[in-house]
């Protein structure tokens, strides 16, 4: 009899998500067991833990994955659980704290397919992540920057903490990041007027761009808004607009509805890739970029 496929899932919260629970169950795990409050020095017991009990079978039909609130934390987690490993004991990794992983790569993947239609990539251009200091808004803003943008995270929490985020992120995933204060509406317009590309990353249920400030944005090509909570984040973006026309500019609007699409299918196909892969896997937020094209190109490309 074939052992279970299990996905030990740890988190540094109170508890894990119930989505990802139910992602993990739908991708074909058979068990999928929940650590909860697991600080970084708890991570190599519990993956050694894991990894011995099973024998170079069974390691290949287990996996760990990490969840949380902090995307730097869970790239730390990541590191301490593969150092963890003794070969031939070594299983597959995912990370995705608060499914941020997942939905910045599918929301940059979305601008970029955006562009696209305009001719243009990301690179040289001026990203604006409002918001930019959350789990998404920074690692959208990493993504974009590995793209070749410009990418300046804006926070209504002030320049300070921007800056600070901006540094922390950049140092510990190798770009460059720009800070910026979102606490106004002059901070924001000022923003606006220079930016290419629009991501509002902030907390659900809040306009953080108002119709007056998009009068500013002459250069704005892309915008993407991920709140699914009315109102919009950005004002005017549709639950499931998909390169409309963002009222009052001329650039391409992108709802959060198209790309929580892209995103559930990312981190659906990851996780099934990693329950049935017979070789470790390791996946961050660069594979489910890769992934979130893949699903746009297998859309574009379906009459």
């Amino acid at each position: 009899m074939e052992r279970p496929r299990i996905l030990h899932m740890f988190t540094p919260g109170q508890q894990m998500s119930p989505f990802d629970i139910n992602m993990a169950a739908d991708a074909g795990y058979d068990m999928v067991p929940i650590y909860s409050e697991v600080t970084l020095d708890r991570v190599a017991g519990l993956t050694q833990d894991a990894i011995f009990s099973r024998g170079p079978r069974g390691v290949s039909r287990t996996g760990i994955f990490i969840g949380g609130r902090d995307v730097l934390l869970a790239a730390d987690m990541v590191d301490k659980a593969v150092a963890a490993m003794v070969p031939p004991f070594v299983v597959s990794v995912f990370a995705d704290p608060s499914g941020s992983y997942t939905t910045a790569a599918a929301m940059v993947a979305c601008v970029e397919a955006g562009l696209r239609t305009l001719g243009k990539t990301l690179a040289g251009l001026k990203v604006v992540v409002i918001g930019g200091t959350g789990t998404v808004g920074r690692i959208a803003g990493v993504i974009a920057a590995q793209q070749g943008a410009r990418v300046c995270l804006s926070t209504h929490f002030g320049e300070s903490m921007a800056r600070q985020a901006a540094a922390e992120t950049g140092a510990r995933f190798g770009v460059t990041l720009e800070g910026s204060s979102g606490g106004d509406r002059h901070a924001v317009q000022r923003s606006l007027a220079e930016a290419d590309v629009l991501l509002a990353t902030a907390a659900a249920g809040i306009q953080v761009v108002l119709p007056e400030d998009l009068t500013v944005a002459r250069r704005l090509l892309v915008a993407a808004d991920v709140n699914a909570v009315p109102p919009a984040g950005i004002a005017g973006i549709g639950m499931m607009d998909k390169l409309s026309l963002l009222p009052g500019t001329q650039a391409l609007a992108i709802g959060p509805l198209a790309i929580g699409n892209v995103k559930y299918q990312t981190q659906h196909r990851l996780l099934k890739r990693m329950c049935e892969s017979d070789k470790p896997v390791t996946y961050s937020f660069p594979d489910a970029f890769e992934v979130a094209r893949e699903v746009l190109a297998e859309e574009a490309a379906t009459p």
